[in-house]
């Protein structure tokens, strides 16, 4: 056994408790190999990260450095591709991959948004605790004995339209768009989106402006909490729905426009193809 240099250093005291220091056989073992921290407490310029994400099991490096470099920024920050591109030298490929691995573990949403211009626009959404909200959160802090959450249930079935109306599709989308600006607890998912978005077609295709639309689905709510913001929203689409106008009355849906293959006219028809001239 050697002999102690009374000479040396003394070591600083940890800033956590000893948690990183070495251990071992004895108070003199050191650790020959692995990590060591070196902490420095921080107190301004830092984030918090899980280590379900620092350390995923099957989330490629770059995935977790993309999902620890989006849940840095503040919100508003652009975290689209091209600006990913830009920032880091990986390339516009491999970040698309980094994000659709994200995307498939939970960690960003994306939704489909209409701006003032009317131009529709993607938000995304950077969660650092996938399938955990805000919401869940209070409800777990409010009753600690219940820690396990029920499996999310289907959204009810909304109305299909009776036609193909594929130029109504827009308008819909538009609708559920400003649920959210009347309000703020009506905020749709891009899936929930897409699931009511039908029913709201059924709704403009019996001569109901948007606006009314909008009126019937945001008037009366509840002024508790909406925890299932979308399945209430199922529920008055289905259950309000007005009757199809009479059939003198009611005119025949227009088809899209296309252009003609073989003259590169416009013509309107349910699909590409030719027009009815070059057809005869």
């Amino acid at each position: 056994m050697g002999t102690q240099h009374t000479s040396a250093r003394p070591l600083a005291p940890s800033r956590n408790g000893g948690q990183n220091r070495p251990t071992g056989r004895g108070s003199r073992a050191r650790r020959v190999g692995g990590v060591v921290h070196q902490n420095v407490r921080h107190t301004t310029r830092f984030t918090v990260v899980g280590n379900h994400l620092a350390q995923h099991a099957e989330l490629s490096l770059l995935a977790i450095g993309l999902g620890v470099h989006i849940q840095s920024l503040p919100g508003g920050a652009a975290v689209d591709i091209k600006s990913l591109a830009a920032r880091f030298p990986e390339g516009a490929a491999r970040i698309a991959a980094g994000l659709r691995e994200l995307e498939a573990h939970g960690y960003l949403r994306r939704e489909l948004n209409r701006d003032d211009a009317g131009k529709i626009v993607t938000l995304t959404i950077s969660c650092n605790h996938p399938g955990r909200s805000a919401a869940d959160e209070e409800a777990v802090r409010r009753a600690p004995a219940r820690r396990t959450e029920a499996p999310r249930r289907a959204l009810p079935a909304v109305p299909q339209p009776a036609y193909p109306s594929l130029d109504l599709l827009p308008t819909a989308l538009g609708v559920l768009a400003g649920l959210r600006r009347e309000d703020p607890r009506l905020h749709l998912s891009a899936t929930e989106t897409e699931h009511l978005a039908p029913g709201v077609v059924a709704w403009l295709e019996r001569d109901l402006t948007p606006e009314t639309v909008l009126r019937v689905l945001t008037t009366g709510l509840p002024s508790e909490p909406l925890h299932r913001p979308a399945a209430l929203l199922a529920h008055r689409l289905a259950d309000r729905l007005p009757p199809l106008p009479p059939l003198g009355t009611r005119e025949a849906p227009k088809h899209p426009l296309q252009n003609c293959d073989t003259c590169d006219r416009a013509f309107r028809g349910p699909e590409p193809g030719t027009c009815g001239a070059c057809r005869t």
